[in-house]
């Protein structure tokens, strides 16, 4: 397995480490929307994100010279959902104030894992800037 096989590799398994530690989370008191996201939406955006990391869909050039923005292979869905977070999480109450800390740095080191990707991805793999966002991903999700 290359280098950049393995990184990716390496970096879907830390992926689908915080997604099941999301839906680990305990759950409200009383069923509502954000408890319902926080199981099943949240936790299936950042294991798609983490496992569609493609170091193919970086920023370049269109034929005409425009400036196109790659997406590190991930779908504008998914990164929405990872973006909504800071907004929603707030209205978790019943999680305590770590678990709501360690949810708004699992989805930031997701979506920097994509925007490293997007924008960087021979420095983001072969300068271990993949493997420390999974490395902080793993902690913030033990």
């Amino acid at each position: 397995m290359g280098g950049a096989a393995a990184a990716l590799a390496v970096a879907a398994q830390a992926g689908r480490r915080a997604a099941a530690w999301v839906r680990s989370l305990p759950v409200p008191p009383v069923p509502c929307p954000v408890g319902a996201w926080l199981a099943g939406e949240l936790p299936e955006a950042i294991g798609t994100a983490m496992s569609a990391l493609d170091p193919q869909d970086c920023d370049g050039r269109s034929p005409d010279g425009v400036l196109v923005e790659g997406a590190g292979g991930v779908d504008e869905e998914t990164m929405s959902t990872l973006a909504a977070v800071p907004c929603v999480v707030p209205e978790a109450v019943w999680l305590t104030p770590d678990q709501q800390a360690r949810l708004l740095a699992v989805t930031s080191a997701v979506s920097g894992a994509v925007r490293l990707l997007a924008e960087d991805p021979g420095t983001a793999i072969l300068h271990g800037l993949l493997a420390r966002l999974c490395a902080v991903l793993d902690h913030a999700a033990a």
